[in-house]
C-alpha cells in the first residue's frame, strides 16, 4: 500500500541560515513517528510544511488522495468566549459530520477525554486541560495523520499516560516532536531526528527510543571510523602532493582529482560532526545547616477544596524532591509556600535564617523586545558568576548562542533558546534550594541530559515539578505525591508512586461498585411500586447492568473499526462502522430510557 505522505528532499530556510536540507521520508498507515532534534534544527517547521501552513524552499510533499490532516501546536489557542462544547462542535462543523455520527463522535471523543463541564470557558481551563481539548478537537475530526508539537508540555502525569493509551490504540498515523523520552519509548514504531552530523539531515531508525540510540550509536561509530580513515588518506595524498606530484599524466591527474574528492568529503564530515553542548552549572551557597524548611500540619486551601491537608515534611541539606501529582493538585502552589510567597491556610513553615531560595517559574515569560545582550546581561557587557567576570558573549556561548544573535531581539528565539535564557538568569543566583518548576518544557534532549547532569551534581537541595519521567527518576532521590484530594505522601522513586496511584484508582473504583449495588439493591427495597408498574420496576432493576453491557458492545464494535486489519477492506470498513452506529445507537436508547425511568422512580 502507498505511503500517505511522501516527501522528497525538502529543504528550509531562515535568511542565510538552513534549518535542513534533502531531507526525505515517508508516512504510512499506523506509523507513530517520534522527531527529535537540536534546538532549532527546524522540528516544529516540518510539522507545518506537512500541515501546510509553510512552504518549503526545495523538495516535493505530495499526499494521498482525501488525506484528512490535523495540528496540534505547542501553544493550545482558544478564542475568547468559547467553551468545551462549543470547541468540539466547531470542529464537528468544519469536518462535516452530521446525524447520529456526529453524535457519536461528541460523545465518544469528550467521554474518553474526561471532560465533566462542557460549557466550562475554554480559556479558563488549565494548561493541561486546554492541551486535552485541543487533542480532542483534533480527534473528532477523524484524521487520516495527527501532528503533534510537543504534546506533553503542560499535561500533568495522568494526561501523559492517557495520551500514551490513546495513540497506541489509534488507526490513524501520528509524528510526534517530544523531548519527553520515557514517552517516545512507550509510543513510538519509529524515530526520526533532524541533524546536520547525518549526511541526508536525517537519521531514521524503525523502532521505540532506545533502539534508535543503538542504531545512533552503530552509525555513529561508523561514520567516526569513516572519518579517521579519510584523515589517513587525505594525509598520505597531502604528502604525495608537497612531494612535487607531476600532473603530467593521466594517472596523476586522476589522482589529484580524487584526492581534491577526499579533502571535500573530509571537510564536510569535519563540519557536520562539530558539536557543542549548553554548559549548565548551577551555584550553591556554603551553607552548613541541615533543616531548610520544615512544614508541620500544613494545610492550604482554594475556595472550598482543600489542595492539602496535614502536610509534614522536613527539606533538608542535598535532598532532592521530585513533586508530582495531577493538574490541579497544588504543585505549584506548594512551590510557592516553600518560597514564601504566599501563606499557608493552617499549620506551620519554618525556614533557616538568612535562606537563599531561587525559583523557576514556568510561567515566566522574557520580554521580547529586550535584546539576547540585556537579557543575559542586563547590568553591562558582562555578568559575576561564581566570583568570574565573564564577558556577555562568552556567557552566550556557554548557552549555544553566537556572537551575531546578541543584537538579536528575545521575542525572534526559539522557544528551546528562550528557556536557555531563563537557564542562564538561573545560573546567577547562588542558592540554598532551587524550586524548579516545569523547567524542562521546549528543551531538546541533549540540553535536557546537561541539565539532569548539573540537578544531580548541584550541592544544595532542590524540588523539582516535572512532567518528565526520565529526569524524575534520574535526579530525584525522594518523591512528594499529592493526590489531587487533599492527601500527600512520601516515595522512594516515581514507580512507586504509579504504584500507589494505580492503587487508589482500583480502590476508589471498587468503592463506586459497591455504591452503585447498595443504591441498586436499596432502590428494589424501596416502595417502587407505587410510581412505577411490575414491568417497569423489573426493568429498572437490570437496566444499570444492560448499559454496561452495551457500553463493552460499543466498545468491541469500536475496536473492531479501529482495527488496521480493516483499513484496507472497504466492505469490512463499512460493515464495521454500520455494527458500531448500531450499538452506540442502542446505547444511548438504554441512557434515555433510564433516565425516564429514574425520573419516574424519584
Amino acid at each position: 500500500m502507498p505511503p500517505i505522505v511522501n516527501a522528497k528532499e525538502i529543504t528550509k530556510s531562515f535568511g542565510a541560515n538552513p534549518l535542513f536540507q534533502n531531507v526525505s521520508f515517508t508516512i504510512s498507515v499506523g506509523d507513530r513517528i517520534g522527531l527529535i532534534g537540536p534546538n532549532g534544527s527546524g522540528k516544529s517547521t516540518l510539522l507545518r510544511i506537512l500541515a501546510g501552513q509553510v512552504d518549503t524552499d526545495g523538495g516535493e510533499v505530495s499526499f494521498r488522495k482525501r488525506t484528512r490532516l490535523a495540528c496540534i501546536e505547542q501553544d493550545s489557542r482558544f478564542d475568547p468566549g468559547s467553551t468545551v462544547r462549543s470547541v468540539i462542535e466547531g470542529a464537528l462543523d468544519r469536518s462535516g459530520v452530521s446525524g447520529s455520527e456526529r453524535g457519536a463522535r461528541f460523545a465518544e471523543t469528550l467521554g474518553r477525554a474526561g471532560f465533566e463541564d462542557l460549557d466550562a470557558p475554554a480559556t479558563e481551563l488549565s494548561g493541561g486541560w486546554q492541551k486535552r481539548l485541543a487533542i480532542v478537537e483534533a480527534l473528532v475530526q477523524h484524521p487520516d495523520i495527527l501532528l503533534l508539537d510537543e504534546p506533553t508540555n503542560h499535561l500533568d502525569l495522568p494526561g501523559i499516560t492517557w495520551l500514551e493509551d490513546l495513540l497506541e490504540g489509534a488507526a490513524f498515523a501520528s509524528v510526534i516532536v517530544s523531548h519527553d523520552r520515557y514517552f517516545l519509548e512507550n509510543i513510538t514504531t519509529d524515530m526520526v531526528e533532524l541533524n546536520r552530523i547525518y549526511p541526508d539531515g536525517s537519521l531514521r531508525v524503525h523502532g521505540n527510543y532506545s533502539t534508535f540510540l543503538e542504531k545512533k550509536e552503530e552509525f555513529l561509530h561508523a561514520q567516526s571510523k569513516r572519518q579517521e580513515a579519510l584523515e589517513n588518506l587525505v594525509h598520505g595524498e597531502i604528502e604525495w602532493l608537497r612531494r612535487g606530484a607531476k600532473a603530467r599524466t593521466r594517472k596523476s591527474k586522476a589522482r589529484i582529482s580524487k584526492a581534491g574528492e577526499l579533502m571535500g568529503e573530509l571537510a564536510d564530515l569535519n563540519q557536520r560532526t562539530r558539536s557543542t553542548t549548553a554548559q549548565i552549572d548551577f551555584s550553591a551557597t556554603d551553607r552548613k545547616t541541615k533543616r531548610l524548611i520544615e512544614l508541620q500540619d500544613v494545610t492550604c486551601t482554594m475556595g472550598s477544596r482543600a489542595l492539602f491537608e496535614g502536610l509534614n515534611f522536613i527539606l533538608t541539606a542535598g535532598m532532592r524532591v521530585g513533586l508530582v501529582g495531577p493538574n490541579g493538585s497544588g504543585k505549584t502552589t506548594l512551590l510557592r509556600l516553600l518560597q514564601g510567597d504566599l501563606a499557608p491556610t493552617g499549620g506551620e513553615i519554618r525556614r533557616a535564617d538568612w535562606l537563599r531560595i531561587v525559583y523557576f517559574d514556568q510561567t515566566r515569560t522574557l520580554n521580547p523586545d529586550v535584546t539576547l545582550r540585556r537579557a543575559l546581561a542586563p547590568d553591562g557587557d558582562s555578568v559575576v558568576y561564581r566570583d568570574r567576570v565573564i564577558h556577555v558573549a562568552g556567557w552566550a556561548a556557554r548557552f549555544l548562542f553566537t556572537g551575531e544573535q546578541l543584537s538579536q531581539p528575545v521575542g525572534r528565539l526559539s522557544g528551546g533558546e528562550r528557556a536557555r535564557v531563563l537557564i542562564a538568569q538561573l545560573m546567577l543566583q547562588p542558592a540554598d534550594i532551587l524550586l524548579l518548576d516545569e523547567p524542562t518544557n521546549d528543551l531538546d534532549i541533549p540540553t535536557l541530559e546537561i541539565l539532569e547532569e548539573s540537578l544531580i551534581d548541584f550541592p544544595g537541595s532542590l524540588v523539582l515539578v516535572t512532567h518528565d519521567r526520565y529526569m524524575l527518576d534520574r535526579v530525584s532521590t525522594i518523591v512528594l505525591g499529592l493526590n489531587g484530594k487533599g492527601g500527600a505522601d512520601t516515595f522512594a522513586d516515581y514507580g512507586q508512586w504509579e504504584q500507589w496511584q494505580a492503587q487508589r484508582s482500583k480502590s476508589d473504583a471498587t468503592a463506586t461498585v459497591a455504591n452503585s449495588q447498595m443504591s441498586a439493591s436499596s432502590s428494589q427495597a424501596t416502595p417502587t411500586k407505587k410510581k412505577l408498574s411490575y414491568l417497569e420496576a423489573r426493568e429498572y432493576a437490570t437496566i444499570e447492568q444492560r448499559v454496561e453491557e452495551a457500553e463493552q458492545l460499543v466498545h468491541s464494535k469500536r475496536a473492531e473499526l479501529e482495527d488496521p486489519a480493516n483499513a484496507t477492506d472497504a466492505p469490512r470498513l463499512v460493515s464495521a462502522q454500520a455494527a458500531l452506529d448500531a450499538a452506540q445507537q442502542a446505547l444511548d436508547g438504554l441512557y434515555t430510557r433510564w433516565a425516564e425511568l429514574e425520573k419516574k422512580n424519584g
